[in-house]
């Protein structure tokens, strides 16, 4: 490496921590790309409940990987990688800065620890993981995997059903656990060629924030975009449903619950996740310098 700042800065953080701002902030000094590392934020249908960037903050700087995918879409951290990819070589050429913002923890692995050349699974190992998940529930699965893949048991998140199948699949598919297959890996991006920031608010603040924010939300329009996913055709299978609250916003307009129940639970999970995802960058990323939003 010489002396030259890196052009990469990794910037990651809990929901509702002022990641974006900090993100425009970076932009105006470098004139660089922001490239979206949230995989809620990867969904088309719905900039306010995901708080993406909005058109003012767009015009001030490029952003890339915003709005991508359909309802119904899915993404691995692979394939999100392999649409970074190609920014992310610019930025090491020297060609341009690029601030990768997002929450999704396991992007940020991915890039600083490598990721895992599984080989392809067969479809129905696929659905047999996904049915087991269906049939018997997460508590099973979890069982499982206690035996197969005791990390991944350990590490992935409550109500995280894309990775606990994912996992299960894995193991299946290849007689060896997913976990051990990641400690296989190679990193994207090489020792000393970006920077790291990751924003630690205090969570009392946090938490206010993320309340005062899904009411912000409400204001701007959120069920607007519940109704126009129910439009398309909206199933309790699609991906976009892990978008935090619009499961309780479309149970509000089904008529399961009130909007003020909805809200107060949408909150809830907000916060819950801000606090998974706080412990997560705490546990993964120790030596990274402490910010406050």
């Amino acid at each position: 490496m010489t002396d030259k700042a890196p052009h990469i800065l990794l910037l990651g953080g809990p929901t509702a921590s002022g990641k974006s701002a900090r993100a425009l902030d970076w932009a105006a000094q470098t004139g660089g790309v922001i490239l979206n590392a949230d995989s809620m934020q990867l969904y088309r249908d719905v900039p306010i409940l995901t708080a993406r960037p909005d058109a003012a903050d767009e015009s001030k700087a490029p952003h890339v990987l915003y709005g991508v995918l359909g309802p119904d879409q899915l993404w691995s951290t692979g394939d999100w990688v392999r649409a970074a990819t190609p920014y992310i070589e610019a930025a090491l050429r020297g060609d341009q800065s690029l601030c990768i913002v997002g929450g999704t923890g396991l992007y940020f692995l991915s890039l600083t620890r490598g990721l895992a050349e599984i080989p392809d699974i067969d479809d129905a190992v696929r659905q047999r993981a996904r049915q087991t998940y269906e049939n018997e529930g997460e508590t099973a699965v979890r069982d499982l995997l206690r035996t197969l893949d005791p990390e991944a048991a350990t590490r992935i998140a409550p109500n995280d059903r894309q990775r606990l199948t994912r996992a299960l699949e894995v193991v299946w598919q290849t007689g060896t656990a997913l976990s051990d297959w990641q400690k296989r890996n190679v990193p994207l991006l090489p020792e000393g060629s970006y920077s790291l920031e990751i924003l630690r608010p205090d969570r009392d603040w946090l938490y206010d924030r993320c309340d005062r924010r899904f009411d912000l939300m409400l204001g701007q329009g959120a069920l607007n975009e519940v109704e126009t996913l129910i439009v398309q055709g909206l199933q309790s299978d699609w991906p976009i449903l892990r978008v935090l609250g619009l499961a309780e916003l479309w149970a509000y307009v089904r008529r399961e619950m009130t909007l003020a129940a909805a809200r107060d639970l949408a909150k809830q999970k907000t916060r819950n996740y801000a606090k998974r995802q706080t412990t997560f960058f705490g546990n993964q990323f120790q030596t990274a310098p402490s910010h406050g939003a």
